[in-house]
Order: structure tokens, then sequence, then C-alpha cells
């Protein structure tokens, strides 16, 4: 994958339209078969630059750590939501993932007076929003808010491994590698894992 620096362009258009505290929204865990989907939202301050943030997907674990403390330290605000896997079978993944955005975005302080998000329009926010089609990596507020949103997943994930490391989550985060559902046909579905999400593969396996 190559790395491609998100830009500020679309944030700062809207910064000269009046809206003070633009917030970036991603979700992250919206494919796997085991653990929570996680969303962040991070409003960016304009006077503090965060070198090299990007499209989550496409730096390295350890440089994902580094860029989240930087965000979490200069952002304005920012904040995550968790939803986890018995809330996702109860209401689909589509819609978790976007009750974990729209969380997020209600948890900021201060609130942010516009959204941007990647590719989906949130419901039932008080604030205007638009939807960005490869927002991760065109609009900087989104590509922060993906990082922190995959550095805390995959947190809860190495959490998940430690209290029952039969999965190998802290590996594959809960994804549909061959090592994991090789596990699942050993020792079947535990508490971590989504009931509702069984792709093709997984049968095959189990079989």
């Amino acid at each position: 994958m190559v790395k491609v620096r998100a830009f500020r362009t679309i944030e700062n258009a809207l910064r000269r339209l009046g809206f003070n505290y633009v917030a970036g929204v991603d979700e992250v865990g919206r494919g796997c078969l085991a653990g929570p989907v996680v969303a962040a939202a991070v409003v960016l301050a304009p006077d503090k630059y965060v070198a090299r943030v990007c499209d989550s997907k496409t730096v390295t674990a350890l440089e994902r750590a580094r860029l989240y403390e930087r965000i979490t330290r200069k952002a304005t605000a920012w904040s995550v939501a968790v939803v986890d896997c018995g809330e996702i079978d109860r209401i689909n993944i589509h819609q978790a993932s976007l009750l974990a955005m729209q969380q997020a975005v209600q948890r900021l302080s201060p609130c942010a007076d516009f959204v941007l998000v990647d590719a989906f329009r949130i419901p039932n926010l008080l604030a205007p929003q638009r939807a960005v089609v490869h927002g991760d990596t065109r609009c900087t507020a989104i590509a922060a808010a993906s990082i922190v949103a995959k550095v805390t997943r995959d947190r809860i994930m190495l959490e998940l491994h430690a209290r029952d490391p039969r999965y190998g989550f802290d590996r594959h985060k809960g994804y549909a590698t061959r090592d994991h559902l090789s596990a699942v046909s050993r020792y079947g579905y535990s508490d971590v894992h989504r009931r509702s999400f069984r792709p093709p593969s997984l049968f095959d396996v189990l079989e």
C-alpha cells in the first residue's frame, strides 16, 4: 500500500465559511469476525500541525502509535466510541458502525459544528455533515480519526488476546485470516465473536 499524505483542503475551506470545529470521523473493525467496531472523531487545531497524518491502513503499527500520541495531544477535541459484538449481532454491522460514529461525534467537547465522514452519512446529528469518498486518504481530520480508531481497537484486541490467546487476536486483530479461521474450526466461537458475520471461507474451514 502506497502511503498518501492527507491534506486539510476541505477543513480549511469550511473554516473560511465560519465553521470553527470541523470534525473528521472514521470507524474500524467493520469487516472482522471478532471484537468490537470502534469509531473516532477528531477536531484538529488549525495552529497545531501534525506531520505525516495519512490513512491508518498505509502505515506500520509503530508509526500509528506515534501518530496517535501526537494527534490526541494536539487536537482541539477527540473521542472514541465502541460497539461490542453483542450489539453488532443485534442491530447488524452497518447500523453498529453508524452508531459508533454517531456516539463518537456526540462525545466531542467542544462540539463539532461541521462533520466530515469517511464515505457515509451519520443519522441523527445536529451538526451539518458531508460524506467524503476515500476520506481517509483525502482529508486530514478523517485520516487522524482513522488512526485514533485503529490504535484504540488494536489495543482492545490485545486485551482480548491476553484473556484468551487461542485465537491469535494479537496477530490478526479479529480479521478472517487463515490462522483465525483455523482456530475457530478448532475451538468454535468465543464470546467476542460475531455470530451474525460468517463469510463463505469460514464454512469451508469448518467442513
